[in-house]
C-alpha cells in the first residue's frame, strides 16, 4: 500500500512534459449543442500524479453557476508517452466512456485529443478535446458527433490554477 500523500508523488518522468497540469483548476465554461439549449456552468478540475508511475488521475466536477447543482462528473487517467503521443481514459456520469488517443506539444502546452471509442452511448459517436496552456490558464473545446450532427463545438471553458 502506497502511504504517500499526492504532494509527495515521485513525478514519472513520462509525464513531465504535461506537469504544469498538476493540481486543481477551476473557472467558467459555456455549452451548447444543436439539440442542446445554450447553458453557462462552473467547473473544478484535478489532475494528480501516481507516485512513480507513467499516469495522472484525472477528476472534473460541473455545476450550475446560479444554484451550485451538480451537473456532470467525470474521472479517468491520462498516460502520456515520451513520443508525444498520449492515451486517456474518461468515465462519465452519465455512464459514458471514453478512450481517446491524442499528442501534446511541450513548448506550445497544447494537447489535442481524439475518441477511439465512445462506450455505451446511443447517440454520441465522437469526441474531440483540445485543451491550451497559456499566460497561467489552461482553456479547452469539446467537440461531439452523434448520429444526427457531425462533429461541432459543445463545450469550451477557461481554467486558473487553484492549488
Amino acid at each position: 500500500m502506497n502511504t504517500n500523500s499526492p504532494a509527495d508523488a515521485v513525478v514519472h518522468p513520462a509525464i513531465a512534459p504535461l506537469s504544469y497540469l498538476l493540481g486543481t483548476w477551476r473557472g467558467q465554461g459555456e455549452g451548447g449543442y444543436p439539440t442542446v439549449s445554450s447553458f453557462s456552468y462552473g467547473e473544478q478540475l484535478h489532475f494528480s500524479p501516481i507516485s512513480g508511475k507513467p499516469v495522472i488521475a484525472y477528476t472534473q466536477k460541473t455545476w450550475k453557476l446560479s444554484s451550485g447543482e451538480p451537473m456532470h462528473g467525470e474521472s479517468g487517467y491520462w498516460r502520456p508517452k515520451l513520443d508525444g503521443s498520449l492515451e486517456v481514459v474518461i468515465s462519465q456520469s452519465t455512464g459514458l466512456v471514453e478512450v481517446q488517443k491524442g499528442t501534446y506539444n511541450e513548448q506550445e502546452k497544447t494537447i489535442k485529443l481524439q475518441s477511439q471509442l465512445v462506450g455505451n452511448a446511443s447517440k454520441v459517436k465522437e469526441i474531440s478535446r483540445v485543451f491550451e496552456f497559456a499566460n497561467g490558464e489552461l482553456s479547452y473545446i469539446v467537440q461531439m458527433a452523434t448520429n444526427l450532427n457531425n462533429l461541432q463545438p459543445h463545450l469550451k471553458a477557461v481554467l486558473k490554477k487553484v492549488h
